[in-house]
């Protein structure tokens, strides 16, 4: 079996920035001291006249990038998921979300799989706060070719986008002819008819995998891949949930306030089934290898497995 290509969507994202650059003289990148790690820096090289490290002062940075927005042009600011969605808050609330300005949030290194940064660093609570905020929209991407149509995507969307992208090396599952990145649609990855898995980000790919363990066991799993959070494709989680009448969400984030809770309440609405949601319980991570972390909160294959498998006797 040939082995499967990974890249980290972080890469991505720096590989979209350039490629933006390239097209559009109006676009800016600024950075928060932290410009190797999230990438960024290849815009910086590629275009040192339009790229800012702001220094670490992620406040700072989204004030002057919703100062350059109001001038008419379009700001990809970047920091780390932690930083760029905690630390900045007030400031994207107020300077960027309540006057609608294009300031695009480029968070990197999300999730626990940031791993040995541990649990300062590991935010599992970006979708539920950015969520929060009038106007703006959450990605998250399921890999490489994802996340780079995202960035493209969020550049023409009028308004500000907040996107996560990873540090974990992960599958490449969108390589493929027909692929097309819509903001605010869902991916059927996967027909079925028993349950309903509906998954973002890194977890995209564990959940296909997990399909297809359930198949051994004659269970039938239909794979959503919900990239964008906000606006979530409410008809089509309408439609599985009709027609498979239970729903497993799963995502690298906190319970509370994340994908979990967008279809929870989308479905409860429209379409009221019994849903699951697995994510990181009311606690914060730990140091340790991305894999082993994951694994421990829950989030691996098999455990995600044992959960749908037990959710669906």
């Amino acid at each position: 079996m040939a082995e499967v290509k990974k890249i980290a969507t972080r890469d991505a994202y720096g590989k979209a920035l350039v490629e933006l650059g390239r097209d559009h003289d109006d676009l800016l990148v600024f950075d928060a001291d932290l410009a190797e790690a999230t990438r960024s820096g290849k815009f910086g090289e590629a275009y040192p006249e339009r790229f800012i490290d702001c220094g670490i002062a992620e406040a700072n940075m989204i004030g002057m990038a919703a100062g350059v927005a109001a001038t008419g042009r379009t700001v990809f600011a970047t920091s780390f998921a932690m930083f760029a969605s905690g630390r900045a808050f007030e400031q994207i609330r107020n300077s960027v979300g309540y006057p609608h300005l294009n300031v695009k949030i480029g968070a990197t290194h999300g999730g626990l799989s940031v791993g040995e940064d541990g649990a300062t660093h590991q935010c599992n609570e970006d979708f539920a706060v950015m969520s929060t905020i009038p106007g703006m929209m959450v990605i998250s991407p399921s890999d490489a070719i994802e996340a780079e149509a995202a960035v493209h995507a969020a550049y023409e969307i009028d308004g500000p986008v907040y996107m996560r992208f990873g540090r974990l090396p992960v599958p490449v599952i969108n390589d493929r002819p027909d692929y097309t990145f819509e903001v605010g649609k869902g991916i059927v990855l996967r027909e079925g008819t028993d349950v309903t898995l509906v998954a973002t980000g890194l977890m995209v790919g564990t959940v296909l995998e997990v399909a297809e363990e359930l198949a051994r066991v004659g269970i039938s799993a239909e794979v959503i891949n919900i990239h964008t959070i906000k606006p979530i494709d409410v008809d089509l989680l309408v439609a599985s949930a009709q027609k498979t009448g239970r729903v497993v969400t799963v995502e690298e984030h906190s319970v509370i306030g994340g994908l979990g809770s967008a279809v929870c309440k989308a479905l409860s609405e429209h379409a009221p089934v019994p849903v699951k949601v697995i994510g990181v319980e009311d606690t914060f991570g730990e140091s340790g290898p991305a894999l082993e972390v994951l694994a421990k909160y829950g989030l691996d294959k098999a455990s995600v497995l044992a959960k749908v498998q037990e959710f669906c006797r």
